[in-house]
């Protein structure tokens, strides 16, 4: 009776984040499927300017990373996957996710298909930043709010003041 009870709970299958090589995230996903394991790899719309053309594709949300539902059998399965580096740790046990987190994840991309993951760490009010994209090209600024994503910045080089908000994915720190 003991032993069927241990086999039961080592088929419960959770829900866990591996870590890829750089720009492998499609590639492991699929080969993950072609495995039949369930994995998923968040994507986001993209327009991808070329010198002739504009192209819509589609690019992980978050970098180097994809999700797998899997039981304690199919671990070792998954790290022998060509292009996995490892499973990410949390405290020392593998990182477990929630369902909930992934259904909200699946959620947000059917609304917001563009959705971008960003980072504002180490940018902080005062910093100096330069433009990167945009009819303000190469401006420098200093910001002077931080608002979600986007970055409230002082724009002093153009012989006035001009205060614009500007997506943080657009800006770049200076020294």
């Amino acid at each position: 009776m003991e032993n069927l009870n241990n086999n039961k709970v080592s088929n419960v299958r959770k829900w866990y984040v591996i870590y890829t090589r750089s720009r492998w995230e499609k590639k492991v996903d699929q080969l993950l499927q072609i495995q039949g394991i369930n994995s998923y790899c968040p994507l986001r719309k993209v327009q991808s300017k070329w010198a002739d053309r504009i192209k819509n594709i589609e690019l992980p949300l978050f970098s180097s990373y994809v999700f797998v539902h899997i039981s304690p059998k199919e671990e070792l399965k998954v790290r022998l996957t060509l292009g996995v580096m490892n499973f990410v740790y949390y405290m020392g046990k593998l990182a477990q996710i929630r369902p909930s987190v992934i259904d909200s994840i699946k959620e947000f991309l059917q609304i917001y298909p563009e959705a971008e993951v960003m980072s504002l760490q180490g940018m902080e009010v005062g910093d100096r930043v330069k433009i990167k994209e945009g009819i303000m090209k190469q401006k420098q600024g200093q910001v002077i709010k931080l608002q979600g994503k986007d970055v409230l910045v002082f724009i002093d080089s153009l012989n006035c003041a001009l205060i614009t908000k500007v997506p943080s994915s657009n800006l770049e720190l200076i020294n």
